[in-house]
Order: C-alpha cells, then sequence, then structure tokens
C-alpha cells in the first residue's frame, strides 16, 4: 500500500480490493453438493496415505505416499459442489477498509487477522499482511520519529539575528536565529517531528541553517560590502577561526 509522507505521520483509513480464496457458501467448504457428503476414502481409509514396503538386501523398507485415490484428502466426493467444483472454496475480490496507525513506517506490515486466504474444508482463513511503502517527502527527511530539513538564510540574518518562519508538519511555525549564527547550526523544534505510534508524545524537527548567498549585487550593495570588509578583521569575517586559519595549524602540526 502506497502512502504519502503525512498519511504515514499523521495515520489515515484506506479502502483496498483483495483477491483471495473464500469458503464456499453453498457446500460450507465441504466441497459436496448440497444435501451430500464427503465420503471416506476407500484405499486408505481416510488416513490421506498408503503404505508401501520394498525388499531390499538391507531387510524391507517400509515407505508412504500420499493416496492415488483421493489425492491424500482421505475422503472423496461423488457429487461435487457446482458453485466450487468440488474444491470448497471459491475465488473473490473483497473490499477492506485498512486503519493505517499514526507514526508509520516504510516497510511496516499490518496484519489483519483472519482476512487471508480461506482454510482448507470451510477452516478458519489465514491473515492478511499489508506492507507500506512510503512517499518519500520534497522537503523533510525521516529517521525514527524525528524530521530534518534545511532553511536558507541571508547574510543579515546570519549576522545580526532574526525571526523566521519555518514549514512543519503542523504548519508554519516562528523560529529565533541568534546573531552569529553558522551556516549547518541545527536548531531543534520540540515535538513537531512524528507522532510514535505506541503511546503518546511527537519527535522533534531538526533544522539546518543554510547561509545564501546572494548574487548579482548593485553598485551600492557591492560597495556597502567593501565598507564592512574594510572595517572588519579578517578572523571576525570568518567567524571565531577562519579555515584557512585550522588549515594553516593542521598543515603545521603535521609538518612538525
Amino acid at each position: 500500500m502506497k502512502l504519502t509522507f503525512e498519511e504515514a505521520v499523521f495515520g489515515t483509513e484506506k479502502e483496498i480490493q483483495v483477491p483471495r480464496d473464500e469458503t464456499c457458501s453453498d457446500c460450507q467448504g465441504s466441497g459436496a453438493a448440497p444435501g451430500t457428503h464427503p465420503s471416506t476414502c476407500s484405499q486408505c481409509s481416510g488416513s490421506g496415505q498408503v503404505k508401501m514396503v520394498q525388499r531390499t538386501p538391507f531387510g524391507q523398507i517400509q515407505t508412504a505416499r500420499p493416496c492415488p485415490s483421493c489425492n491424500g484428502e482421505g475422503r472423496t466426493i461423488s457429487t461435487p459442489c457446482k458453485a466450487c467444483s468440488g474444491k470448497g472454496k471459491v475465488r473473490k475480490v473483497k473490499t477492506l477498509k485498512i486503519n493505517v496507525p499514526k507514526g508509520s513506517e516504510d516497510g511496516l506490515n499490518l496484519r489483519l487477522g483472519g482476512d487471508g486466504e480461506a482454510g482448507a474444508r470451510g477452516g478458519p482463513a489465514g491473515d492478511l499482511y499489508i506492507a507500506l511503502q512510503v512517499q518519500s517527502h520534497r522537503f523533510f527527511e525521516r529517521e525514527g520519529n524525528d524530521i530534518y530539513c534545511e532553511i536558507p538564510i541571508t547574510f543579515v540574518q546570519a549576522a545580526l539575528g532574526a525571526e523566521i518562519d519555518v514549514p512543519t508538519l503542523d504548519g508554519v511555525v516562528k523560529m529565533k536565529v541568534p546573531e552569529g549564527t553558522q551556516t549547518g547550526t541545527l536548531f531543534r523544534l520540540k515535538g513537531h517531528g512524528v507522532p510514535h505510534r505506541r503511546g503518546s508524545g511527537r519527535g522533534d524537527q531538526h533544522v539546518r541553517a543554510v547561509l545564501s548567498t546572494p548574487t548579482k549585487l548593485n553598485d551600492k550593495q557591492k560597495k556597502l560590502l567593501q565598507e564592512f570588509a574594510e572595517v572588519t578583521p579578517e578572523h571576525q569575517q570568518m567567524g571565531k577561526k577562519s579555515m584557512f586559519d585550522k588549515f594553516k595549524d593542521t598543515l603545521r602540526d603535521a609538518m612538525g
């Protein structure tokens, strides 16, 4: 069963059609026409097996094989049911309503007791297993009950701090970005993840801030950035320690 990301997260009800063998209602699974009954196989006395004895240099060996007269059923039907041709089962398509629980994940198997194939000779039906296939989301990624996403922020928002809008599974929420935020910084929105499939509570949403570099600057913007560069030391522009400084330190340590 294919589900959208949101259907798996919050749960849903789906209607599916399942082809399966069901017990014949005319003969109640016996395979015999209404008003008649199967007879015990005279060749195997109802055991479904016939025994054979073979003589070998090591003595007699007894083996058993399915009875050829009743095909191992142990009974014979003289008047087969017309509805099922003596099989005791008929092929039908059943419409079922499936409740997908909240917090379901890709690959989860849902078990529906008694909704599988009909049992032999009118016996109880087996179970139906439904494997869930959850589609990926264009914005969110899921890990367990937590979800992850990336949000672009501008240079100004990163440097001065800001309050930005962040999409969540529950809608847009406000998130505070502190001043001096570096690209790749991970923020947590508690309780905005996937609901727990068993029990209460939810996971969290983790938001990774990604600095968006402006393009096609006009002359005024370029001039302001140049003035900023002139009055700002390199280490302050690059953060606490620039990548070039870290590279130099690593190289120095390697060379002793």
